[in-house]
């Protein structure tokens, strides 16, 4: 059995076993067939994805956008669901089977869906994926490979809880920052179209302060690209916007425009949302502990929101891609109700998951605390985990 955290968001794909991850863009096109194919860069296996799936075949990601002819881009859920998450999760998935000797390997997946559609829609997931499937990758040296797929299990949890189970649990799935499980934690999870609120206390999600807005990084995309067309005449496809506005410069035509002060203003204006939101939905929480900014549009809209937000706010971390936290907590989940998937395996812990601490901390330091090692207390809130986090029973 293979355990995979897969996560399919408007924007991008991600999905880890815990020693690799991909992510790559959520778009695809017609797989056309290219009079003449040459490479000289350094080329990544997210940058080549050719695959036939049901006897159709596809450009993915950074190929379907240099080369396809039409190409598919959504920034609706039920067309995300309905078209793009069969062809996006399984060529996720194929990539960690090897060549042949796990034909038919049972996989695993846990996954998740904004909050706001989670309810309706969890279970369409395995509708989709569960069962067996078969994938064509091609290559543009004429070689094809075939990987035979059995999904045999699907878990969804809503989105940012991803992110506090990868606070939560080591790379095996244990539950090892006790101190953040006792705690009432609010998580802002910024992605491309959505920003999802979310409120746990104790591990006990609080369905009054959880929602889902549309306020991800795609509306300010969306303002930038209006005025990048105003100011020349050009249409920027929101799926391109990603590098131009984390540098402020796009060039168009051979010359080179800044909109810093544009993006920047955007921004600004769009975390001053996402504050109100914040004011509004949490109005009766005011004893949250711990704020949790999550979510690729955090790396973007950290040092605009920060300030704006009242609390104890867990700053951005630089050194990782925010856009993994969820997916990683999603692989941890997974260990921790199915067990470890390859035991034989050395898995080195994520640089975005906290390490447990040197020297657990004395009793006497802690106040009303129970000793971070009492087996009752683990036992405990791994319960509460298993109660709070298991919406689709069926598995």
């Amino acid at each position: 059995m293979k355990i995979l955290g897969v996560d399919i968001g408007f924007g991008f794909t991600k999905a880890t076993n815990g020693m690799d991850t991909l992510i790559f863009k959520s778009i695809f096109g017609d797989a056309s067939d290219l009079q003449f194919w040459i490479d000289f860069g350094d080329q990544a296996l997210t940058d080549s994805f050719n695959v036939t799936i049901d006897g159709k075949s596809y450009f993915i990601g950074n190929l379907a956008e240099q080369q396809s002819n039409v190409l598919n881009f959504t920034l609706d859920q039920e067309k995300l669901i309905s078209e793009f998450v069969k062809i996006l999760a399984l060529t996720a998935a194929g990539v960690f089977l090897k060549k042949d000797a796990e034909i038919n390997v049972p996989i695993n997946i846990v996954s998740g869906l904004p909050i706001g559609h989670f309810k309706n829609n969890f279970e369409r997931f395995d509708e989709i994926l569960t069962g067996h499937h078969k994938i064509t990758y091609h290559q543009f040296d004429g070689i094809r490979v075939v990987k035979e797929i059995y999904i045999n299990k699907i878990r969804m949890l809503p989105q940012p809880l991803g992110s506090i189970l990868n606070l939560l649990m080591d790379d095996h799935g244990k539950i090892v920052n006790v101190d953040l499980a006792r705690q009432k934690i609010g998580v802002v999870d910024i992605g491309f179209r959505t920003t999802d609120f979310s409120i746990l206390d104790k591990l006990r999600y609080i369905d009054r302060g959880s929602r889902t807005m549309d306020t991800g990084i795609s509306k300010a995309f969306s303002i930038i690209s209006n005025k990048l067309r105003e100011k020349c005449g050009v249409n920027v496809q929101l799926y391109r916007l990603y590098k131009a506005a984390e540098a402020g410069t796009i060039k168009m035509k051979g010359h080179g425009l800044n909109f810093v002060k544009i993006r920047d203003q955007v921004y600004n204006q769009l975390a001053g949302n996402i504050a109100n939101d914040i004011d509004r939905l949490w109005a009766e929480d005011w004893d949250i502990d711990t704020i949790i900014l999550t979510g690729g549009g955090s790396m973007e809209l950290a040092k605009y929101l920060q300030p704006l937000i009242a609390g104890n706010v867990r700053p951005v971390m630089n050194n990782i891609d925010a856009r993994l936290n969820n997916v990683q907590g999603y692989l941890k989940y997974g260990k921790h109700i199915w067990g470890e998937a390859e035991p034989e395996a050395e898995i080195e812990p994520e640089t975005s998951s906290p390490a447990p601490p040197p020297e657990l901390e004395p009793i006497e330091e802690m106040e009303e605390v129970t000793p971070l090692m009492d087996d009752d207390a683990l036992e405990e809130i791994e319960e509460l985990v298993e109660e709070n986090f298991s919406a689709e029973r069926k598995n």
